[in-house]
């Protein structure tokens, strides 16, 4: 399972490290250390995190999230996969971003809830990168 720095996560957030720091030192969110003694948060744990905050509102002290290029860097919070076609879905700071894509797409790309993407939008389409 990959694992997220506090500044990672931040950004995938959309907020600053200081707020990210904050809401684990509140308990927020769980987060562990690693041998250098960096905390970090796992995978599935900041993808539902993310769900969280973005129902609860913007990000850090109101500031906007937005995207340059239409690009959404974020983190994969579901993946569901049928026998031909798939759904995935991204939290990219506030915004929550669905595609939908065939399967063979998200196994090539080793799509999973908990690593990085990026949600590319043109038009009605959102093509997904894998980060």
């Amino acid at each position: 399972m990959q694992s997220y720095t506090i500044g990672q996560a931040a950004r995938l957030l959309g907020v600053s490290a200081d707020t990210a720091r904050r809401w684990a030192d509140a308990g927020r969110v769980a987060t562990h250390r690693d041998d250098s003694g960096r905390r970090l948060i796992d995978g599935r744990d900041l993808a539902a995190f993310s769900v969280e905050v973005a129902q609860g509102g913007a990000g850090e002290e109101g500031v906007p999230y937005t995207s340059a290029r239409n690009a959404f860097p974020g983190i994969v919070t579901a993946v569901k996969l049928g026998d031909v076609a798939a759904q995935v879905e991204i939290q990219a700071g506030p915004h929550r971003l669905v595609s939908l894509l065939t399967r063979e797409a998200v196994e090539e790309l080793g799509l999973e809830v908990g690593m990085r993407a990026t949600a590319r939008v043109k038009s009605t389409n959102v093509h997904i990168d894998r980060a």
